[in-house]
């Protein structure tokens, strides 16, 4: 077994024989393994212990096994512990996903500060088998059926070429002890209910299932590079600058594969990609899609992919003067006579029609406004719309309103007629806008 895992970390270029290892050691039967094992190696090891303070005492004994491991092997030990379940809550998010965020910030961080090569962790076949399980009932694309990978970044997993039952057979052979996490022995969660039920029905139907799932994913690993390769040509050729023409991408085998690739950096989720794919053929101006980061929208007959702005800032400006807020400027002067600035990046107004304190804010839906040079009133969101304006710019349009709450200045756009310049005159207030005109 050692020698079939020598073998797997020098085919995969996992570790340097002369660089520091970094072992995520638990005190279960895996991470025991897998520091012994690099022990055995001839690696320079040094074991790292994540108390993530939820299981009350058993927490507790798990790090006072490891300290007596580390001191019995003369390996020297990292060890933290975390407020799991404060952190969970303050980012909404599941205590699993809580207690990965938490462990691998910290691997990267310990990696930086000993100037470590990798961090060693022990996922193992039925880890992989496991994941693939949960990745295809959850609907992942082919992505996610090729099992866990050897090396994310600082991570690397030497372990994945053997079993738990080796690991296990191992250790009894040499007396070793480990702890046993009690929470995994619980179905309460979808990866212990593959585990604990799932699988082990597998195997009665087939005997060989999770030898057989893992050369299906090894199969499977091999058709995604060619996947990737073939993806990433056409996508190369298809998106150019921010965005993809539809039709060309309606011309291709496969658009929702493409939008898949293309998207799911982005955090757009499979439901939302396939809703994206299934409207292509009728797609309307103006139709928008969501992930937490970006915004997709149809715009002259392409997808236009942007990242979400920055909310913007809200500005009360009492009197004329220079108004800054992060890295937008205003500068307003009282000028005598008429005084007409024909740049986009200045509104020249009559003074006596505008009245303070004036507001520097984000257009709003419903926000209505009479531009110049036209008749009759505008809803901004239309203005924009006619003006070609891309989706992601309108999310970061401004405007100028007075002390009633009329819009003076659609800011880079157009100013209302109302407050415009006109023969009888007297004094100009110019404003001058610095900073990304239209957001």
């Amino acid at each position: 077994m050692t020698e079939r895992i020598r073998q797997f970390i020098e085919s995969h270029q996992l570790l340097d024989p002369e660089g520091l290892c970094l072992v995520a050691l638990s005190g279960g039967a895996d991470s025991v393994c897998l520091l012994l094992v690099l022990r055995q190696l001839g690696y320079r090891v040094e074991a790292v212990h994540c108390n993530f303070k939820l299981r009350g005492e058993e927490s507790d004994r798990d790090e006072q096994f490891v300290e007596n491991l580390c001191n019995e092997l003369n390996v020297a030990l990292h060890k933290v512990h975390f407020d799991t379940q404060a952190y969970a809550e303050l980012h909404h998010l599941s205590i699993e996903m809580a207690a990965r965020q938490l462990r691998y910030a910290y691997f990267e961080q310990l990696c930086n500060d000993l100037g470590a090569q990798a961090v060693c962790v022990a996922h193992h076949q039925d880890d992989s088998v496991e994941t693939i399980l949960m990745n295809l009932v959850r609907g992942t694309g082919i992505h996610g059926l090729t099992g866990i990978k050897p090396r994310q970044g600082h991570v690397v997993r030497p372990l994945l070429c053997i079993s738990r039952h080796e690991i296990t057979c191992w250790l009894e052979e040499r007396g070793q002890t480990y702890v046993t996490d009690s929470s995994n022995l619980v179905p309460n969660v979808i990866r212990n209910k593959l585990r604990l039920q799932v699988i082990p029905q597998l195997q009665d139907i087939t005997p060989s299932a999770q030898t057989n799932i893992l050369a299906t994913a090894r199969r499977l690993a091999e058709a995604e590079r060619v996947l990737d390769a073939a993806v990433g040509q056409q996508l190369s050729t298809l998106v150019e600058g921010d965005g993809i023409d539809i039709e060309l991408l309606l011309r291709q085998p496969s658009a929702e594969m493409l939008l898949f690739e293309w998207l799911t950096p982005c955090g757009f989720s499979p439901a939302t990609i396939e809703d994206i794919a299934s409207r292509l053929s009728q797609a309307q101006a103006g139709r928008q899609w969501r992930s937490a980061s970006h915004l997709l929208a149809v715009h002259r007959g392409r997808l236009l992919l942007s990242p979400l702005p920055q909310p913007l800032p809200v500005l009360r400006i009492p009197e004329p003067g220079i108004y800054v807020s992060g890295t937008i400027r205003l500068h307003l002067r009282l000028l005598e006579g008429r005084v007409i600035e024909r740049q986009a990046n200045v509104a020249s107004l009559d003074a006596d029609r505008v009245t303070f304190p004036i507001t520097l804010r984000p257009a709003e839906a419903g926000d209505r406004f009479h531009p110049y040079g036209m008749k009759g009133t505008k809803l901004v969101s239309d203005y924009l719309t006619d003006h070609h304006v891309p989706p992601a710019q309108k999310l970061t349009q401004q405007v100028l309103v007075d002390a009633s709450g009329q819009i003076v200045w659609l800011v880079g756009q157009r100013p209302d007629a109302r407050f415009c310049i006109h023969d009888t005159t007297v004094r100009t207030l110019q404003v001058s806008y610095v900073g990304r005109l239209g957001g």
